[in-house]
């Protein structure tokens, strides 16, 4: 029987406004297949969630994997865009992490890092800094609970994608096809290494 990997986040791993097999976690799958592994990638990312949203629907999705192996979380770039205090979304990821752990303890966790996602530049000074402020809290949240949770960590999913208008749609936030095979290059750097790859 299959292992099973579960991918809990929002459109990035949706694959928004894509077909499901150019989302990143359908590319992971290939990457599984191609090296005979027995594991099955299970895509439950929701467009337009938040940490919040995804604390609440998490009590529905963890009942439907009786046998969970690998849990990965990527959640918090909608609080990002709208500017949620980082301590709230501190606590809802935190709270994900404890759930995952209390129902499947043998589970391995990997929580995907996010940087917030635009050009302070102007922006910062407008705001007297307090934007750049909350950019390094936010970029700040996710290593700190890594480290303080010990799970496994991908340092910034849109590494290589953000600000690259070729590799997103023309709303230049999501990633297209091609953007979304390296969203799945970032996370397997981590995650083939969980799966023994």
């Amino acid at each position: 029987m299959p292992q099973n990997i579960l991918f809990f986040g929002d459109s990035l791993t949706a694959g928004y406004q894509l077909p499901a097999s150019a989302s990143f976690p359908s590319r992971i799958q290939e990457k599984i297949d191609a090296l005979g592994l027995p594991y099955k990638a299970h895509n439950y990312g929701v467009s337009g969630e938040t940490s919040a949203g995804g604390r609440q629907r998490l009590p529905t999705v963890l009942p439907r994997f009786p046998q969970l192996d690998v849990f990965v979380l990527e959640l918090g770039a909608n609080d990002g865009l709208r500017g949620i205090p980082v301590r709230e979304t501190t606590q809802n990821l935190q709270f994900i992490l404890d759930a995952v752990q209390h129902a499947h303890p043998q589970a391995r966790r990997v929580l995907v890092g996010l940087e917030f996602p635009f050009d302070l530049g102007p922006l910062a000074t407008l705001a007297g800094g307090r934007l750049g402020h909350y950019a390094q809290e936010f970029n700040a949240l996710f290593r700190q609970l890594a480290d303080k949770n010990e799970v496994d960590f991908v340092p910034f999913l849109l590494q290589g994608v953000i600000g690259q208008r070729h590799l997103n749609l023309p709303d230049g936030v999501h990633p297209n096809a091609e953007g979304q095979k390296l969203l799945a290059d970032n996370v397997w750097q981590v995650l083939g290494k969980v799966l023994g790859a």
